[in-house]
C-alpha cells in the first residue's frame, strides 16, 4: 500500500464520520481513528524486523475538482503582525508553474488579493493557490518540490 492510497483512504474515513476504521491485510495493519478537527493513523508493517512506522495526519480537505484552489482564511500572527497563507489541501508544494518559468513571488514581492502565489500538486492535479490579501511576501516558509500538508504555513505577508 503506498502513501497515496492511505492518503485517500484518510480522506474516505474523515468524509465517512466514522470515529474508528481497523484495516489488516497481509503484511499491513492501519488503524485510523477520528474525532474533533485531528485524525490519527497508526500503520504498522510487517516485515522481518518487525518495524513500526507511525504517522499523524491533520483531518484532511476534499482536494478541489478543478486547477484552482482556494486557501482557507489567513490567520493573523499576533505576535509579528503578518498574516500567513496555509496550505488547503495536502500536496507537494512548487514555487513555479513549470521548472523553465520565474517562481511566483519572491520574499519582497508585492501581491494583491487573487495573485497566484504557489501550486501545490495533489493526485497528478496542479491547484494554484492564491492570496485572499494584499500585502508583501516577508517569508517563504516551504522549500520548493517539498511535500506540504493541510493547513502548513507556506508564506508570511505584511498586510501592511
Amino acid at each position: 500500500m503506498d502513501i497515496k492510497e492511505i492518503q485517500n483512504l484518510i480522506k474516505f474515513v474523515a468524509k465517512s464520520g466514522a470515529s474508528e476504521v481497523k484495516l489488516e491485510m497481509e503484511d499491513v495493519k492501519i488503524t485510523i481513528k477520528t474525532g474533533g478537527s485531528n485524525t490519527e493513523t497508526t500503520i504498522i508493517q510487517g516485515n522481518p524486523m518487525g518495524s513500526m512506522q507511525q504517522m499523524q495526519a491533520p483531518a484532511p480537505v476534499a482536494a478541489a475538482p478543478a486547477a484552482a484552489a482556494t486557501p482557507e482564511a489567513p490567520v493573523v500572527d499576533e505576535n509579528a503582525g503578518y498574516v500567513t497563507i496555509k496550505s488547503p489541501i495536502i500536496g507537494t508544494f512548487y514555487r513555479k508553474p513549470s521548472p523553465d518559468k520565474p517562481v511566483f513571488v519572491e520574499v519582497g514581492s508585492v501581491i494583491n488579493s487573487g495573485d497566484t502565489v504557489c501550486v501545490i500538486e495533489a493526485m497528478k492535479l496542479f491547484n494554484e493557490i492564491e492570496s485572499e490579501i494584499s500585502g508583501k511576501i516577508v517569508k517563504v516558509l516551504v522549500d520548493d518540490s517539498s511535500p506540504v500538508e493541510y493547513d502548513q504555513p507556506l508564506f508570511l505577508v505584511d498586510p501592511s
